[in-house]
Parts: C-alpha cells; structure tokens; sequence
C-alpha cells in the first residue's frame, strides 16, 4: 500500500471492454495505470476544480463532476476553458468570431456570453479531463 498522499497505479487491462455484446475478460493486465500521469501532463501547473451547474452537459461536463485544468495549455479558441469574467468563475469554450471573443455555452437552454471591452476575463487555464463517479 503507498504511503498516504501517493498516488497508487491501477491495473490496465490490454483490450477494450465492450460496449456492445459481452466477451470474456482477459486474464493479464498491461500495466499499471497512474491516473495522476494519465490526466495530468503538467503538475506544477495544474488544478483541480468541481461543476455547478449545467451549460457544458452537451460537451460530457456535468454538475458535481470534477474538472482537470492546465493552466500552461494556451487558451485556443475552441478549447474548453476555466475563467473569471468581471469577478464569476466559469467553464466555457472559448470562442472568437469576427474579432470578437465569446465564451459559448454547450446547453441549448443557453446564450453564449459576449466579452465586451469594458469588461476583464481571465482564463485560468485549459480544461484537459473531466472525473466522475457514478
């Protein structure tokens, strides 16, 4: 067992598990699976952050899920993005059109968010995974 703090490798399993029909599990493991190197490419630079809310559901982000953030990834427009727009903590895609910067929500129930120029964004970084339990 690891020490308390230390992440603790999960066995990976070789094949896929369907989705579909059933087949017999495999009886050997590839490897270990570290979920702190599989999420996270740069430690020193990212965060963890939880949903409230629902105006990302139609990109896989759902209340109370927990998202992984790299501040170090550049804010590109069509990235999925943590932000403070005039003091609100948001996670948006950020997107720019005709000169202009939205952050787009991904629920039909919601309008995209005009940047005006009176108003300060920071990103806070990129959103680069989404962990939930089921």
């Amino acid at each position: 067992m690891p020490p308390s703090g230390a992440s603790a490798g999960v066995p990976l399993y070789l094949d896929a598990v369907s989705a579909g029909f059933p087949s017999p599990a495999d009886d050997y493991v590839e490897t270990a699976l570290d979920l702190n190197r599989y999420l996270v490419a740069n430690p020193a630079a990212t965060f963890m952050v939880r949903v409230g809310g629902d105006s990302m559901v139609d990109a896989g982000i759902l209340d109370g899920d927990v998202l992984v953030v790299d501040r170090s990834r550049e804010p590109l427009p069509g990235r999925i993005v943590v932000a403070v727009l005039d003091g609100e903590l948001t996670v948006k895609r950020l997107c720019r059109l005709q000169g202009r910067i939205f952050l787009a929500p991904e629920n039909s129930a919601y309008r995209p968010i005009e940047v005006r120029e009176d108003q300060e964004l920071t990103v806070w970084g990129v959103v680069t995974g989404v962990i939930r339990k089921l």
